[in-house]
């Protein structure tokens, strides 16, 4: 078993998007995962060593069997998996691995797409500076039709996160993509390169109304600190604003550092490896004082989750929006004798007053459409500013 316990996100799609649903609603990012505090060398949070799970045991043994037989070891570990009825494992090669934990470091193969479904249709959300989406023109709000021939209306944006950036088949970056694009009555092609970008997770901007927004895409290395200084560098009294909408999760190491920029000290989340319970805590000296409203929405995931739960818990935020997804399992990697991984479900996170958020989510204080969570946040801030 590797080093690493992991609070990962959904894989119920086939392999080929298996990669691209953590960060569910963008076209370009690739997989990411959460590293618990402490778990080098096979070692949980807390120092005890963490046993495999019967779970574990039985695709390990099934992919030792397949070497020993000279048939594939992925796939024969695909089918235990598919076999144990866990919902959250994946099986991936070796390259598909480190595609994924590429993504922890904020780069990724893509053209600089975020998308969203919207009535069966995939509409444009942002488009990244100096990428190739933006240097062929493609605007926010345009709608994507077809990537390579195939139409792209009524399947899932995770489906069409695969198709582009090539994943089926093995495409990397350099190659070309042709886009079916539409406009309003226009409608055209475009032809792009893929390339190797890097994802900026944290942004921060301050409203007409003094208020700071800061609002954190994923979880990865370094985002956390990010965060803190965010706080930090906010006006004095500022009411803050944490966006986590669309936050499909990350490094829960990078969500719990986050937490220290909210928190002084305490309990994050207690979490459990093989029945075994373990805790998350925050450093001190957190601000505070300043109004803090978090908002959140269904594509809230994982880390972003466990994040959302302790400042609900512990009081220090008033959650606005929509309910989270429900994405609160750990999982865990095993290397196959092929040098492919498969990550398995091992045990489950709560927040700091015991809810469990697996299958239920997290349920917001007020609850505000997409259109309106913003101007709530602000209406909030300015109650609990007086």
């Amino acid at each position: 078993m590797s080093g690493r316990a992991l609070f990962c996100q959904p894989r119920r799609i086939r392999r080929g998007a298996a990669l691209t649903l953590v960060f569910a609603s963008v076209l370009v990012a690739g997989a990411a995962t959460g590293n618990l505090p402490g778990t080098e060398g096979g070692t949980p949070a807390d120092g005890a060593p963490a046993a495999p799970s019967r779970h574990h045991a039985d695709v390990a043994e099934a992919a030792e069997e397949a070497a020993a037989d000279g048939t594939s070891p992925m796939e024969a570990a695909r089918r235990a998996v598919s076999r144990s009825g866990d919902r959250w494992a994946a099986v991936y090669s070796e390259s598909e691995y480190e595609e994924f934990e590429e993504a922890l470091d904020g780069r990724y193969t893509g053209v600089g797409l975020w998308a969203r479904e919207r009535d069966g249709r995939i509409e444009v959300t942002k488009v990244g500076d100096d990428t190739p989406a933006a240097d062929a023109g493609i605007r926010v709000g345009d709608r994507l039709r077809s990537v390579d021939g195939e139409k792209v209306d009524g399947r899932p944006v995770t489906e069409v996160v695969s198709i582009l950036r090539g994943e089926t088949t093995g495409e990397r970056a350099g190659t070309t993509v042709r886009l079916g694009l539409e406009r309003g009555s226009r409608s055209w092609h475009e032809t792009v390169r893929r390339a190797r970008l890097s994802r900026d997770t944290v942004g921060v901007r301050r409203l007409a109304s003094g208020v700071t927004v800061i609002k954190v895409g994923a979880f990865t290395k370094g985002s956390g600190d990010e965060v803190r200084t965010a706080v930090r560098q906010a006006p004095a009294g500022a009411g803050l604003v944490l966006d986590l909408r669309g936050n499909s999760g990350g490094l829960v190491a990078e969500a719990v550092t986050a937490a220290s920029a909210f928190l002084d000290g305490g309990l994050v989340a207690t979490y459990d490896v093989d029945g075994e319970q373990r805790a998350l805590h925050a450093e001190p000296d957190g601000d505070t004082t300043r109004p803090l409203v978090a908002l959140v929405d269904g594509g809230t995931m994982s880390a972003a989750e466990l994040l959302t739960g302790a400042l609900q818990d512990r009081g220090r935020a008033v959650v606005v929006g929509s309910r989270t997804f429900g994405k609160g399992s750990v999982q865990m990697p095993t290397t196959l004798p092929d040098g492919s991984v498969a990550e398995l479900t091992v045990g489950h996170y709560r927040t700091p007053s015991g809810r469990g958020v697996d299958g239920h989510g997290l349920t917001p204080d007020l609850e505000a459409g997409e259109e309106e969570a913003l101007r709530r946040a602000e209406t909030v801030l300015g109650g609990l500013g007086r």
